[in-house]
């Protein structure tokens, strides 16, 4: 096994993956980050999204040596002003409802609002294509999007 290194929420860890270890399995296994679920493990459901160097991936598929020298963020790691905006808004819109998909859901959300504060409905349901919640039909989640964008317009 070799070591790795990573920045992860913001500190260097460095840990020793199994060599087929996912980054989902690195993740929970190595730093306890169960916030980071295991859905599908097909990259079909968005429950374990994380960012990699800024970058929405499903963790389930990306292979954890390929995290080496890379920037990780899980959805407990989003503290910027997009983070916070998103989580806020998804409290206040009841688009959290069971909860397993909401930390993919506030990880993609918070990738787009960091790219772009210009939403609208259609712009956040192509960001979500790719994470499945069966609890709130997506409206609370797209209207907490748009909150989210408002909020940071505002505070700009």
């Amino acid at each position: 096994m070799s070591r790795i290194t990573v920045r992860l929420n913001g500190f260097e860890e460095v840990f020793e993956p199994a060599p087929l270890d996912s980054l989902l399995d690195a993740l929970r296994t190595h730093f306890h980050l169960h916030g980071v679920k295991e859905g599908c493990r097909s990259g079909d459901c968005g429950a374990c999204t994380v960012l990699v160097d800024g970058e929405p991936v499903d963790s389930c598929l990306y292979p954890a040596f390929a995290a080496d020298g890379r920037v990780i963020e899980t959805a407990s790691g989003l503290n910027d002003a997009a983070g916070l905006a998103v989580r806020q808004a998804m409290a206040v819109a009841g688009g959290v409802q069971c909860g397993f998909c909401t930390p993919g859901i506030v990880t993609v959300l918070t990738a787009l609002l960091r790219e772009r504060s210009d939403l609208d409905a259609e712009t956040v349901r192509r960001a979500l294509a790719g994470n499945l919640c069966r609890c709130t039909g997506y409206a609370q989640i797209v209207e907490a999007a748009l909150a989210a964008a408002a909020s940071l317009k505002v505070s700009a």
